[in-house]
């Protein structure tokens, strides 16, 4: 038996100025959004997919406040007043927004804190609760019997996520990821949205080539019930980038696609960048792991409403030639910053993309300065590292291991800076704040105050998110 997925076009226009507006969608998109959502949920069941509890939790993407990054708010409030309609008794907003950052900035900026309030439905920052231990499952540890292992083998869930796992037959659970690629997981839809679950300081062990399995990891401990892809926009190039650049690597496709498999409504979502199962390594472990339901390709696919077939899909007319749409970061850079990789390993999920997109966003938008070196990966030839001169920054435990101690003997600890782990971003874009004079308030786009406000409360209320220092681009701390 095949599994439905639903494709619903937006049919009215997107705005006709430059992408590197963001603005509120106009009111005919924003009325086929509502229409498009009541179809979606009254085709997968309506009210009847409600639990026992009455409770509703809905999941975005929040991981930023940057535009384009997030699930748009318009499509969660036709959600939110769905819910509320069908006779929902409480609906919860929850989220645990990227390293370097705190859930309940990202509420305020995008307007999400707002939302709940104007609709009811309650926010919940993922990263200020308590948090059990779970054991990631794919691999074992690193070792001498397997070298490719974990360095990380558990990690902390939140109470909420806890509870839907524990009483996943009570609760009706919606998971809302925006249509993306992603520089460092080829797309980041469905599965990879729950890769927010963890808390922060268990992300950036493993950010590398075992990134795929953690995230069907944390998939094989709970599944939505409904996963329903925003794709209002959706971006190529990437999940993450300088809004400079939204021209490059926005696309207006106006569709909204949903299921109730995760794993066929993120397979569909892929083939709408022309991407297929082998492309994307997490959806082909997910399947060979057994959490797709025995869906393997679109073969298993049912489609519903606007689209026909997920053989050849091109939404707006500007399929590239070669068949897909392109996932890695659009290559402009700053052309003084040297970037020296390992001939032996170097992670583009974790020390390669994760430190060039936030080198590439703050020389874009925010005027970042070069004129210093980055040092990635592993396998370093000695010579080309004892002519490194000036500033700089190492990122990943790898080359941290191979080249800081001979660095910081000859430059001393005040020129180099040091990211470890995978990809811990924190400690990356602190350095880079230092590093490039990028104030970490103009990163924000917040009155200061509100901001300073917000991140006060986050900590009143016990966030342990990893957040950079705001004075980082004055005093150096990594």
């Amino acid at each position: 038996m095949k599994t439905k997925v639903i494709f619903k076009k937006l049919l009215s226009s997107h705005q006709n100025v430059s992408f590197k507006n963001y603005l509120p969608l106009n009111s005919a998109l924003v009325s086929d959004i509502g229409k498009a959502v009541t179809a979606i949920f009254d085709e997968l069941g309506g009210a009847s997919l409600l639990k026992s509890s009455g409770e509703v939790f809905i999941k975005p993407n929040a991981v930023d406040a940057k535009a384009y990054s997030h699930t748009r708010i318009e499509v969660l409030r036709e959600i939110i007043l769905y819910w509320k309609k069908a006779g929902a008794k409480k609906i919860y907003l929850f989220e645990n927004s990227t390293q370097a950052n705190y859930t309940r900035l990202v509420y305020s900026a995008t307007g999400y804190a707002r939302l709940c309030r104007e609709t009811g439905a309650k926010p919940i920052y993922l990263d200020e609760e308590k948090s059990r231990p779970l054991p990631f499952t794919g691999r074992g540890p690193v070792g001498v019997k397997d070298p490719d292992g974990y360095d990380l083998t558990s990690f902390e869930m939140p109470e909420t996520v806890m509870r839907l796992i524990e009483e996943r037959d009570r609760h009706l659970y919606i998971n809302v990821p925006k249509l993306k690629t992603h520089s460092m997981g080829v797309v980041t839809l469905g599965v990879k949205n729950q890769w927010g679950f963890p808390m922060q300081k268990c992300r950036g062990f493993d950010h590398n080539y075992n990134l795929p399995q953690k995230l069907v990891d944390v998939l094989g401990y709970i599944r939505p019930d409904v996963t329903l892809i925003e794709g209002v926009e959706g971006t190529i190039h990437g999940h993450y980038f300088a809004t400079a650049l939204a021209d490059k690597q926005v696309r207006p496709f106006r569709v909204l696609i949903a299921g109730k498999n995760v794993v066929a409504a993120d397979i569909a979502g892929a083939r709408v960048f022309g991407l297929n199962v082998d492309d994307v390594p997490h959806l082909r472990i997910a399947i060979e792991r057994g959490f797709s339901d025995g869906v393997k390709g679109p073969q298993d696919i049912e489609l519903s409403g606007d689209i026909a077939s997920l053989e050849k899909i091109d939404l707006i007319g500007d399929m590239p030639t070669d068949g897909h749409y392109p996932w890695d970061l659009y290559p402009e850079f700053p052309p003084d910053v040297t970037v020296m990789k390992g001939n032996k390993l170097v992670c583009r999920e974790g020390c390669l993309n994760n430190p060039l997109c936030v080198m590439q966003t703050m020389y874009m938008d925010n005027a970042g300065k070069g004129g210093w070196t980055l040092v990635l990966g592993r396998g370093h030839d000695p010579s080309v590292v004892d002519g490194i001169k000036g500033r700089v920054l190492i990122a990943g435990h790898c080359a941290i291991d191979e080249v800081s101690e001979k660095l910081i003997k000859r430059l001393g600890r005040n020129k180099v800076y040091l990211s470890g782990e995978c990809n811990n971003l924190c400690a990356t874009v602190e350095a880079m704040f230092h590093l490039m004079k990028v104030d970490p308030l103009s990163y924000v786009p917040l009155n200061p105050l509100v901001s300073s406000a917000a991140f006060l409360m986050a900590r009143l209320n016990g966030s342990t998110s990893r957040v950079p220092h705001p004075l980082s681009h004055i005093i150096k701390r990594v």
